[in-house]
């Protein structure tokens, strides 16, 4: 493994994923799709998603809290010069689920995906005309393109069974530029040269407090019924999903492109469909499979090989 200084400061980037990162992002976006279906099953059961998000966050803080001390990091644990963009980070990743739930409840679930995956478009911009070695050429574009193509037929039923309002699907766009917001920052500032457990405390710390201030001022449920159900979506999403799962992927994003990592991340809504099916019972529709190649497709164009 490369040596990393006090500082944090890591070796250069490559210019795209190897093996390894893909097969990792592969199996992040697979955590993610099925925490989707963790928060249905602990909302069928009470818990409201605002609950769990803050509880989430809550109970992940006190285990990355604990590892790092664990580790000897209490001193020079928040390096100098870290502290507000990690605020800013924790704030950008709160408020990205304050704007997702508002607009969930003023829009169609199948809008709502379709709007809040334009976040990986947010990134290749933002990455193209404000960090370098973040450019992306034509092939690239079109794989994004192709990729989001796909995520559009997944959800093209309930597209055009209408519903929804615009103020929800406005709400889902912003979610997605808060979304991507947040990994700009990370990618963009001293966080990618900090060491991903201080940038995950960060994230977890600051969230933890904004989204249940959130919450409260929405007025949003925040009691957690302890059924079997409920604790164990709840110890899948704090454990393997904030704590694991999040951890895995600032190791990523401080290494690899944003704007190629980013593109995996079409992977998730699919992930999600194919764990309801298996898991609630959900049924597949042709268009899945046709999302799927497309997915597939445009991660390959985005990464390929020069």
């Amino acid at each position: 493994m490369a040596s990393v200084s006090e500082a944090g400061c890591r070796p250069v980037q490559p210019n795209r994923l190897d093996a390894g990162a893909a097969l990792m992002m592969v199996v992040l976006c697979a955590c993610w799709g099925l925490q989707q279906v963790a928060v249905k099953m602990a909302v069928a059961d009470g818990a409201a998603p605002m609950a769990q998000a803050a509880l989430r966050s809550i109970g992940a803080t006190i285990i990355v809290g604990v590892v790092v001390l664990a580790l000897g990091r209490r001193r020079g644990v928040i390096p100098m010069g870290t502290i507000w963009p990690g605020i800013g980070a924790g704030l950008l990743f709160a408020l990205e689920f304050a704007l997702l739930y508002t607009g969930l409840s003023l829009t169609t679930a199948s809008r709502a995906v379709v709007f809040l995956y334009t976040a990986p478009f947010v990134v290749a911009i933002g990455g193209h005309l404000l960090i370098p070695g973040e450019r992306l050429g034509r092939w690239q574009v079109m794989g994004l393109l192709a990729a989001f193509g796909g995520i559009v037929a997944a959800f093209a039923d309930g597209l055009v069974e209408g519903g929804g309002s615009i103020a929800g699907d406005l709400l889902m766009v912003a979610a997605a530029i808060a979304w991507g917001l947040t990994t700009l920052l990370i990618k963009g500032s001293v966080l990618s040269r900090t060491a991903p457990l201080v940038t995950l405390l960060y994230q977890l710390g600051v969230s933890a407090v904004a989204l249940v201030v959130l919450a409260l001022v929405m007025g949003a449920d925040l009691a957690i019924p302890l059924t079997d159900t409920v604790i164990g979506a709840m110890a899948f999403q704090i454990v393997g999903v904030a704590s694991l799962s999040y951890l895995g992927w600032f190791v990523l994003i401080s290494r690899y492109p944003a704007s190629r990592l980013s593109a995996f991340s079409f992977l998730t809504p699919l992930f999600g469909v194919g764990a309801a099916a298996a898991v609630l019972g959900d049924a597949l529709t042709p268009a899945f499979a046709i999302a799927l190649v497309l997915v597939a497709g445009g991660i390959w164009m985005v990464n390929r090989p020069s």
